[in-house]
């Protein structure tokens, strides 16, 4: 039985494709394609998605920029990528919306749970940008918050890995992959799932989130209609 209502989490790293920075648009028309699938399964479909392929707030900081203003500039990438990312589902043909926690009227609407919610209900994608409005939060925890908020049943993190390993598995070839862990396991063995602000976020709310491999077509189907061992499933 497929997922009724779900949050997918995309990293803006992944929009570059084999670029190494911006946007390839022939990866964010593929990301479409994959969406549509799912939205014609009559799936509710919320999205976060990071700004890491035009900026990093943290980089900037490394580089003497004030942290809060790189932060506030790393909201803006997010943005961008969010724009690109409903041009590209609108030309799938698909319904969309974009919401963010810094208003930006002319572009998109602030962020109103119950609009959010009424969005997803009519069978409209609603994109979440600008993170949650604040410094020292990272895009890992808006989509937790805004999972929360809209209750998702799971966030879905696309990823360029098919799930949990026991190690890096682009850096170890005896790592093994997990296809259930618990939140505890993940904080015992230290692994790299999201920020521990937003794990922990999941954890206390009792939201499972699945890490899967976003590049591989037909696979965020498969987990939205939960076929067993496709990415790893992390919950109670």
């Amino acid at each position: 039985m497929a997922f009724k209502r779900i949050l997918l989490k995309l990293s803006g790293e992944a929009l570059m494709g084999d670029k190494q920075f911006g946007i390839d648009n022939n990866r964010l028309a593929e990301y479409a394609k994959e969406i549509k699938e799912i939205v014609d399964q009559g799936v509710q479909v919320a999205i976060v998605i990071g700004g890491g392929n035009i900026f990093r707030g943290i980089q900037a900081e490394e580089g003497g920029m004030e942290r809060t203003q790189g932060d506030y500039m790393g909201m803006l990438a997010t943005v961008i990528n969010s724009m690109a990312l409903q041009s590209a589902l609108e030309a799938e043909g698909v319904y969309t919306r974009l919401q963010t926690a810094i208003e930006m009227k002319e572009i998109a609407e602030p962020f109103i749970k119950r609009r959010a919610v009424r969005h997803l209900q009519k069978g409209r994608v609603v994109i979440f940008g600008a993170g949650t409005g604040n410094p020292y939060f990272t895009t890992d925890t808006a989509a937790s918050l805004r999972a929360i908020e809209v209750e998702a049943d799971v966030i879905l993190k696309g990823t360029r890995v098919d799930g949990i390993y026991t190690a890096d598995p682009e850096k170890d070839s005896t790592a093994t992959k997990y296809d259930t862990i618990s939140f505890d396991e993940v904080y015992k063995k230290g692994l790299n799932v999201m920020d521990m602000t937003a794990f922990t976020l999941c954890n206390e709310n009792n939201l499972p989130i699945i890490v899967f491999d976003m590049n591989t077509p037909g696979t965020l189907k498969r987990v939205v209609n939960q076929e067993k061992n496709v990415g790893t499933l992390v919950e109670g």
